[in-house]
Order: C-alpha cells, then sequence, then structure tokens
C-alpha cells in the first residue's frame, strides 16, 4: 500500500469532514468525534465500527482494541478498505464523498467488519470471530461467514439481507446489491458454496446456491435463481435463471453497474 494513497484519501476524509461540519453545525461533534479527532483512517473506523458492535458481552472499547490489532498485524486490511472506499465513490451514482461511505453506508462498515472477523477466524480465534459474525448481522442485517474469502474493491450496496456462506469466495472487484444469497444447496458439507469471479454484477435479490462458478465479467439480473455455472462475460436472468445474453457490453458489469436487460433478450 502506497503512502501516497493513504494520505491522500485521508485527507480528503478530513477536508470532507470540515466542510459539512461548517455546513451543518448540529453534526459537528459528530464529524469531530468520528472523523476529526483521528489521526488515521484506520483510528477513524475503529471508533466508529466499535459503535456499532458492542454489546453488554464486549464493551465499545475492547472492540475497538480488537479491530485496532487487526489493522496493525494485518496490513493488507488496509489496502482492502480503501479499494473497498474507492469501488463506492466510483460505482454509487448517490455518493460523491468518502466521508459520507465511512459514516452512512452499511455495505461498506459490514465489509470492513467481516475483514477483522475473517482476520481472527484465520489466527485460530474461532469463537470470537463468530460472535463478531453475530454482532454484524444485528447491526447491518448482513451475515457474512468469517471464513468465507472476499477480495477488495467490493461494492455492496444496500447491503440488507446479505448471505454469504462459509466456503463462497468473491474475488476482486464485485458488486453485489442487497438480499443477495450466496449459500449452499442443503445439508452439504465440505466445499458447497458458490465462487464468484473479478468484475461480476449480482443483482439485488438473486440466489446462487452450490458449489458453482459465476464467471468473470458476468451478470446476474435481480432476483434470479442460479443453480448452475455461468461462463465469463454472460449475463443470466429468471427462474431458474437462463442465459440471456453473451458477450457484448459492458465487458465489465461490476464498474459499469448497468443492471438493464431488454425485454426481448430475457
Amino acid at each position: 500500500m502506497l503512502v501516497t494513497e493513504t494520505d491522500t484519501i485521508w485527507e480528503a476524509i478530513r477536508q470532507e469532514a470540515l466542510r459539512e461540519t461548517a455546513r451543518e453545525s448540529m453534526l459537528a461533534s459528530f464529524f469531530h468525534a468520528v472523523v476529526l479527532s483521528h489521526s488515521t483512517l484506520e483510528n477513524a473506523l475503529s471508533f466508529h465500527l466499535a459503535s456499532k458492535l458492542a454489546s453488554p458481552v464486549m464493551s465499545i472499547m475492547e472492540i475497538r482494541d480488537l479491530i485496532q490489532e487487526a489493522f496493525r498485524v494485518n496490513v493488507e486490511i488496509k489496502t482492502q478498505c480503501r479499494r473497498d472506499l474507492q469501488a463506492v465513490v466510483d460505482r454509487d451514482p448517490a455518493c460523491k464523498d468518502y466521508f459520507v461511505v465511512i459514516l452512512y453506508y452499511k455495505g461498506f462498515q459490514a465489509l470492513q467488519c467481516y475483514r477483522v472477523a475473517h482476520h481472527y477466524w484465520n489466527s485460530g480465534r474461532k469463537a470470537l470471530a463468530l460472535f463478531l459474525q453475530s454482532q454484524i448481522s444485528q447491526a447491518f442485517s448482513v451475515d457474512i461467514h468469517p471464513a468465507a474469502r472476499i477480495g477488495s474493491g467490493i461494492l455492496i450496496d444496500h447491503a440488507t439481507s446479505i448471505v454469504i456462506g462459509e466456503t463462497a469466495v468473491v474475488d476482486d472487484d464485485v458488486s453485489i446489491l442487497h438480499e443477495v444469497t450466496l449459500g449452499g444447496t442443503g445439508k452439504q458439507t465440505g466445499d458447497r458454496h458458490p465462487k464468484v469471479r473479478s468484475g461480476a454484477l449480482i443483482g439485488a435479490g438473486a440466489k446462487i446456491l452450490g458449489n458453482i462458478e459465476i464467471g468473470r465479467g458476468s451478470r446476474i439480473g435481480a432476483g434470479s435463481v442460479v443453480l448452475q455455472s455461468v461462463q465469463e462475460h454472460t449475463t443470466v436472468a429468471g427462474v431458474p435463471a437462463k442465459v440471456v445474453k453473451v458477450g457484448q457490453a459492458p465487458d465489465n458489469p461490476a464498474l459499469e453497474m448497468e443492471q438493464w436487460v431488454p425485454s426481448w433478450e430475457i
């Protein structure tokens, strides 16, 4: 991770918070507590996310320490976090500022909390990782198993009712909308969840079930039920999902966020 990139993004967040503090004095203390009183993005995020995950079992300060430790030990999380942040700003037309994402976008917040839980799962602290998963689910209505493997540059838009199973894999630069399930098909054990390759776009409400592959640059229509692998650069839609387009634009649907499929192609 380049220091210049880190400094640039954090400085942009601080400048945005200062601008909005001047515009809306009633929120000045909030902006100060979450952004302006911190020296780094990691410190700001650890404070804000801990306030979301705290419970009678574990205090804000205890969870904050856990998050900061994950950031300190696993430097890859820092790069992933910034790529996720950039993905939201680049792909969501409703988003104009970085600082709005860290304050309010629960898809981004849940994803960063998952990254902390994933760190502890891989460190052998599975009970702690599962506790964090439960808190994430309660706080954000997003249920991601801490063993799932998720790349960077991920947009989880709106996020409510997202479910990602234990053996699921999501590669870099994927966009996922609300109510998407990457699940199993029953009581199977072992490797049983979908593998979503880079550049894929998964529309709202899509259910992708089983150990199948969603190919690079593919597009899953909203509300689809996908039970078979999808080739790269292919659009599928329907219940059950059927191929409606192979190749053609958009070449990288996760980045372009084009979800519309003409009715005559379905």
